[in-house]
């Protein structure tokens, strides 16, 4: 099966996959990418609405103090850092970039809590530049079906993507590789029934190959 036949089906299975971060401009979605490490984005839709209410812009978070901004992160956990990381990027944006975030990867990585992977988010969902943000669902998906090695780290994912999918579809990609991977193709217990990728999925062959073995 090509990459492209890949995305048909997936589009077939989540035609309304798409960012599911709630934010209503780039400097409330960067907060909340930052906000998203090692966390759901459940989590973090429950927490920005109070938080983006009382500081609304870099400036305001930029001066927020930081024992009040880790009160509205105290429930997703490693809130101290993300609370040091969001007003540091308030405090960057609003004294180098007039306010405004940036839309190329070498100057939003400088940012405070954005790295590679956000930052492809911030392109991709904030600005519509192609890009493909590896998560730990788009690894395992790609892993999976064989788009990328089990040994390689989230740069070789991206690259081996970025390849073999058509730079217009990089941003639907990504969204429908995490919708897949959150929802169907878990990391534990993965629904693989009726999934149209069983024939060639890495996850079943080792699957079946751990059954002989035990018979």
């Amino acid at each position: 099966m090509t990459t492209d036949e890949i995305l048909d089906e997936l589009m077939l299975m989540f035609p309304n996959a798409r960012c599911e971060l709630n934010h209503k401009n780039p400097f409330e979605l960067a907060v909340s990418v930052a906000l998203s490490a090692q966390t759901t984005d459940i989590a973090v839709n429950k927490v920005t609405p109070d938080l983006f209410k009382k500081y609304p812009t870099p400036k305001d978070m930029a001066q927020a103090d930081i024992k009040d901004l880790e009160s509205h992160l105290r429930s997703i956990g490693l809130y101290r850092n993300k609370a040091k990381n969001i007003k540091g990027m308030a405090k960057m944006l609003y004294e180098e970039y007039d306010s405004k975030m940036p839309d190329k990867m070498e100057e939003l990585i400088k940012l405070p809590g954005i790295g590679r992977k956000s930052a492809n988010v911030i392109l991709s969902v904030a600005f519509n530049i192609p890009a493909i943000a590896v998560d730990t669902h788009v690894q395992r998906v790609a892993k999976r079906l064989g788009l990328a090695y089990k040994n390689d780290d989230v740069y070789k994912v991206e690259m081996k993507l970025n390849k073999k999918i058509k730079k217009e579809k990089w941003n639907i990609a990504h969204h429908l590789f995490i919708f897949f991977g959150r929802y169907k193709c878990k990391a534990q217990r993965p629904e693989c029934e009726g999934c149209p990728f069983i024939e060639f999925c890495k996850y079943q062959k080792k699957r079946w190959k751990y059954k002989l073995h035990r018979f």
